[in-house]
Parts: C-alpha cells; sequence; structure tokens
C-alpha cells in the first residue's frame, strides 16, 4: 500500500511541469507589407517563431526565400491576405518579394 503512495506521488509532481509545457504559448511575430516595403525590414526572433506576413499594400505580393532552392515560397498575396511560416532552425533567412524582387527583408532565428 505504501509503494502505490509513493508511485501516485511521483506521478502527480511531474503533472505541473508536463501541463505548464502544453500551456506555453508560442512565439509569434508580424511583418508588414506595406508601400513597397517589408516592416521590419530585420527581424529578430527565437528558433520556432511562427512569422506571419501580411499584405496592407494595395498590390500583390509574394514572399520567396532567398535560399535556393527556397526554404519558404507564399502565393501572391492580395490586399490583406497572409503567410505565415514557422522557423525552426538557427539561422539567417534572406527573403524577397516574388512580384517585386527590389523588396527584401531577413529574418534572424537564434
Amino acid at each position: 500500500m505504501q509503494r502505490r503512495l509513493i508511485v501516485l506521488g511521483l506521478a502527480g509532481a511531474a503533472l505541473p511541469a508536463h501541463a505548464a509545457k502544453a500551456t506555453a504559448a508560442k512565439a509569434t511575430a508580424t511583418v508588414v507589407i506595406d508601400n513597397f516595403t517589408f516592416t521590419p525590414a530585420m527581424l529578430q526572433v527565437s528558433v520556432g517563431t511562427t512569422v506571419t506576413f501580411v499584405n496592407h499594400d494595395y498590390l500583390p505580393h509574394s514572399i520567396v526565400s532567398a535560399q535556393s532552392p527556397p526554404s519558404f515560397k507564399s502565393k501572391a498575396l492580395d490586399t490583406d491576405d497572409s503567410f505565415t511560416h514557422i522557423f525552426d532552425s538557427a539561422g539567417n533567412y534572406s527573403y524577397f518579394c516574388g512580384l517585386h524582387p527590389h523588396m527584401k527583408g531577413m529574418v534572424m532565428v537564434a
């Protein structure tokens, strides 16, 4: 009987730590596209952050990784459309607009 209480006690002690992991908020960030610019043009985030690109411009834009082959690429985003990408590895990720290549940005993941 005493042995069961010890096992149950240990299992109960592990629950709060597990519950904290399950309810921890995921990191998020937003890049706004407006007036043919990405804002912020350079974004620093932690590994695992979800970045949402939102087009507030009057023309379509797309987000294309500068890596070859691209590690992420959106469809053409109309006004108020968005594209989301999770940055799950550390590194610097340059990107550009596939429709207007002079538009450039970078996500720095640490």
